[in-house]
């Protein structure tokens, strides 16, 4: 695959850490993503008993598409830090990572994935305010709330206004999407909104949110996403947005020419 050529505006399917170690370094202004939370790696509650968690019809009882979301955690922490030391390769000097994650409580204490962070440059961590599930762990409150760590190179500096958001931010989860934990659009339009970003890299696409955000917005966009089950959802939907008017937010913009600008590719097209 060649730079950018194979990689900008392209929804690709593979391996993320593979994927990415074929961008040049510096190549990227922003990552906005979301790994999976390794959440059937428990100690013990209703997601991996079966009771299920937030989502409706519970869908992550099942895991992902093909990844059943339960990592030995050591494993699992190994995998995360060499992910987010790719995506500190591949971004700029004034570039940034928004990495959303979800703190649990594990053996009675918090786990609030530090493992994975300590030694990267978190620069502030914002709380995403969402509608809570169920909490059947009469130990601890509902937890209501995800955290989006904010890394970033030395000159990284945010959109002219857009410090005054502050640091908590409330947006319902969206519902309404086949797979089973979409980021909710609003919120990729905020985070990219708030950047100068022109290229943004989503090394866990999932469904395609924030290449659906970064195309409304009229940046670039570079998608991973091992499922093809999920490469094939965000191509869907890109595709229907086009030459429609989308709203979200305060925005309302125009999504033209996706079809040219996206192709979808699979693992031994690599």
């Amino acid at each position: 695959m060649i730079f950018p050529d194979d990689f900008l505006d392209k929804i690709i399917c593979g391996d993320c850490l593979q994927i990415m170690k074929q961008l040049p370094s510096e190549s990227v202004d922003l990552v906005v993503t979301s790994p999976p939370y390794n959440l059937k790696n428990s100690t013990g509650n209703g997601m991996k008993d079966g009771r299920g968690g937030k989502w409706s019809n519970a869908a992550l009882i099942n895991g992902y598409a093909n990844y059943d979301d339960n990592m030995p955690y050591e494993e699992y922490i190994k995998w995360q830090r060499e992910c987010l030391s790719q995506m500190m390769r591949v971004i700029k000097g004034n570039g940034a990572i928004f990495y959303n994650h979800k703190w649990r409580v594990q053996g009675g204490l918090i786990q609030d994935r530090r493992e994975i962070v300590n030694d990267f440059p978190v620069r502030q961590i914002i709380i995403w305010k969402r509608k809570g599930g169920i909490n059947f762990n009469a130990g601890y409150f509902l937890p209501t709330y995800e955290v989006i760590y904010v890394i970033c190179k030395p000159d990284f500096k945010l959109a002219k206004g857009a410090n005054s958001y502050g640091d908590v931010w409330e947006f319902m989860q969206e519902q309404k999407n086949g797979h089973p934990a979409p980021f909710p659009v609003e919120l990729i339009n905020r985070i990219i909104s708030s950047t100068n970003a022109q290229i943004v890299l989503d090394p866990f696409m999932g469904s395609g949110t924030t290449a659906l955000a970064a195309k409304q917005l009229g940046r670039h966009y570079i998608g991973v996403e091992i499922a093809r089950e999920y490469c094939e959802m965000a191509e869907k939907r890109i595709l229907s947005a086009e030459n429609r008017t989308e709203s979200v937010g305060n925005f309302s913009l125009t999504c033209k020419n996706t079809v040219e600008q996206t192709s979808l590719f699979r693992p031994e097209d690599l």
